[in-house]
C-alpha cells in the first residue's frame, strides 16, 4: 500500500454518525419527556497498539484461561460470580440481573433540582449528551432546557447505564442537555487523609507576588490552546518508523533551581513582556476638524 494512503487513513478524521446508547424518558412530577442519550467523548482519535511477538511480529491473542483447570474458556462459558467466602462464589446469570425491575432502566426520575455550587467537582465522572426522541418530544424537551437555564438549577436523577445504576446531573448545554454521571459520595476519599496537609500556610509576601503573577496570566478559557501533544508526537513517531527515518530524541535541559521570591518576580516580569501594550487612540486631522465644539445656550 502506498505510504501516503496509509498515513492519510491513519490521521484522517472520519465522519461519524452519533448513535444513541440509551433510550428512555426523563420524568419529573407528572412531566415525561422521551429522550436519547449519546456518548460525549470522541474515542475514534485515540491511538491503539496491538501486542506482537518480538521475534516474528505475530499478533498475540488474549487467552481467557481458567486458573483452576488451566483451560482456555470460550465466551459463552464465562459467567459472573460474586465471592462470599474462601473459593466460594454465587453465580449471577444475565436473567437474574434482568429481574431487577429498576425504574431507572428506562426512566430518569428527577429527584430534585440543585445549585451547581452544591455539587463538588470530585463527584463529576463521565459526560453524555441528551436530545429529544422524536419530534413530539422536541417541544417539551426544549421547555426543560429553557427552564433549567432560566432557573439556574441542575436536575439530579438516576439511570442504569453500562449495567449499573448511576446518579446523573442534568445541565442545559446550548439547545440540548449535558448529562454527567456522578460518583456516589461514599466512593470518594477525604482530602484530610492526604499526608502532610496539617499546618500549611502561605507567606504573605510570597502570596502577594503569586497573586500578581496569576492576575497577569489571567485569560479566557477559550484562548488557552488545549492539545494532546503526546498523541501528536506518537503519530510523528509512527510516521517516521513507517518511512524508515531515524527517531531523534531531544533531551530537555534542566533548569536551575531558584528561590521562590526570585522565581515569582522573574515570572511576573516575563508575563508583562508577553502582553502587548495598548495602543493610544489616534484620529486623523480631517476627522478632528469635522468635530465642532458645542456652544452652551445662554440661560433666559
Amino acid at each position: 500500500m502506498d505510504i501516503s494512503i496509509l498515513l492519510f487513513n491513519f490521521v484522517q478524521k472520519k465522519e461519524i454518525i452519533m448513535r444513541s446508547i440509551w433510550k428512555g424518558h426523563i420524568r419529573f412530577s407528572l412531566v415525561t419527556i422521551p429522550i436519547c442519550i449519546y456518548n460525549a467523548i470522541e474515542t475514534s482519535e485515540a491511538i491503539s497498539f496491538k501486542q506482537l511477538h518480538r521475534t516474528d511480529n505475530g499478533q498475540v491473542g488474549y487467552d481467557k484461561r481458567c486458573k483452576k483447570c488451566n483451560k482456555i474458556v470460550k465466551g459463552e462459558d464465562i459467567v459472573k460470580g460474586y465471592p462470599h467466602g474462601e473459593d466460594q462464589f454465587v453465580v449471577i446469570e444475565p436473567d437474574d440481573l434482568a429481574k431487577l425491575k429498576l425504574k431507572s432502566t428506562k426512566v430518569i426520575e428527577i429527584e430534585g433540582f440543585v445549585d451547581s455550587s452544591e455539587v463538588h467537582p470530585t463527584l463529576y465522572d463521565t459526560p453524555y449528551y441528551a436530545g429529544p426522541d422524536g419530534e413530539i418530544a422536541s417541544k417539551t424537551f426544549a421547555l426543560l432546557c429553557a427552564t433549567l437555564k432560566d432557573s439556574g438549577k441542575l436536575g439530579i436523577g438516576k439511570v442504569v447505564l453500562r449495567d449499573r445504576e448511576s446518579v446523573v446531573l442534568l445541565s442545559p448545554e446550548k439547545n440540548g442537555l449535558l448529562l454527567y454521571k456522578l460518583r456516589y459520595p461514599d466512593e470518594l476519599r477525604k482530602i484530610s487523609e492526604v499526608p502532610k496537609l496539617d499546618g500549611l500556610a502561605a507567606d504573605k509576601a510570597q502570596l502577594k507576588l503569586a497573586r500578581t503573577l496569576v492576575d497577569s496570566m489571567a485569560k479566557p478559557f477559550s484562548e488557552i490552546k488545549l492539545q494532546d501533544k503526546y498523541k501528536d508526537a506518537v503519530k510523528e513517531l509512527i510516521k517516521a518508523k513507517i518511512e524508515g527515518k531515524e527517531v531523534v530524541t531531544v533531551e530537555e535541559e534542566e533548569k536551575p533551581v531558584v528561590d521562590i521570591m526570585t522565581a515569582l518576580k522573574q515570572s511576573i516580569e516575563n508575563a508583562s513582556k508577553l502582553k502587548k501594550p495598548m495602543k493610544k487612540a489616534t484620529g486623523s486631522k480631517e476627522a478632528a476638524e469635522d468635530i465642532k465644539p458645542v456652544k452652551k445656550k445662554k440661560r433666559a
